[in-house]
């Protein structure tokens, strides 16, 4: 039964990664697409959501705390992204509003204890590749592993997403905690730091955090490949991963999915 509705949260969308490899966040190569320009990075609409879980249970949240995001419609560099929440069930249902449509929905929990997680054991410690061969069928089956090696998530670091986030919620800064959307970028990285990829695309994650990570940390990820497959002309790939800081202590356990060949290349 719903409780209680929370929001909106308004936040002047920018896109980070707009001189990225990743060209789906250029302008001229997302209108190819049929986009109306660049578009904002999923982890980033992700940050956004993050906000009401954020000022609901505060630090638990980061802790042991559980969140599903799904991206439908992109968002787009200076649009306004209006988030809000529904309480139902002990959780939040969240959704993302931007030029009067929905663009993401997803959801948030707080579990009344800690999960312990997945053992640091079960996830194969692999090296980054040092060469990037082009991702396809053959450089990313199922049951691969990949690895990202450790870097640090400097206060300058910090400090700049907040700011280009407009993030409201002061726990990040005054507690020197990394932000939620930080632990999914890393998620992004096992991926683009081992293959080649074209423009492509983060479609959701589920997440399930472990422990607060802390600026100054550093962060690595373990991840083994657990789909690769075609849905509507798109190549998708799926990605069991672990998040771990200083390389010991996992943080966030992340099922992470991602159009890695998007239609409109294939049929070029």
């Amino acid at each position: 039964m719903t409780t209680a509705f929370l929001g909106p949260y308004r936040v002047a969308a920018f896109n980070t990664a707009h001189d990225s490899e990743n060209k789906i966040h250029d302008d001229a190569t997302a209108r190819r697409f049929g986009f109306g320009g660049g578009l904002v990075p999923g982890v980033d609409v992700y940050g956004y959501m993050s906000h009401l879980p954020i000022m609901r249970w505060g630090r638990a949240w980061l802790e042991r705390g559980t969140a599903e995001c799904r991206f439908f419609k992109p968002v787009y560099d200076g649009d306004t992204a209006s988030v809000t929440a529904t309480e139902s069930d002990g959780g939040l249902d969240i959704a993302i509003e931007s030029r009067g449509v929905v663009c993401a929905t997803g959801r948030a929990t707080l579990p009344d204890a800690p999960t312990s997680g997945p053992s640091l054991d079960l996830f194969r410690k692999a090296p980054q590749r040092a060469e990037r061969p082009p991702a396809d069928e053959t450089s990313l089956p199922v049951d691969c592993w990949l690895g990202l090696d450790p870097y640090p998530v400097t206060p300058e670091m910090a400090a700049r997403y907040l700011a280009d986030s407009h993030e409201s919620a002061t726990i990040y800064a005054d507690q020197r905690l990394v932000h939620p959307r930080d632990l999914l970028r890393s998620c992004n990285f096992v991926l683009s730091r081992n293959v080649m990829l074209g423009p492509w695309i983060h479609t959701g994650s589920r997440v399930q955090h472990l422990a607060a990570a802390r600026v100054g940390d550093t962060l690595a990820v373990r991840a083994r490949i657990t789909g690769n497959y075609e849905h509507k002309g798109h190549r998708f790939v799926e990605l069991d991963a672990l998040v771990i800081a200083n390389e010991a202590m996992p943080v966030a356990h992340i099922v992470h999915t991602a159009i890695y060949r998007p239609r409109q290349v294939a049929a070029a």
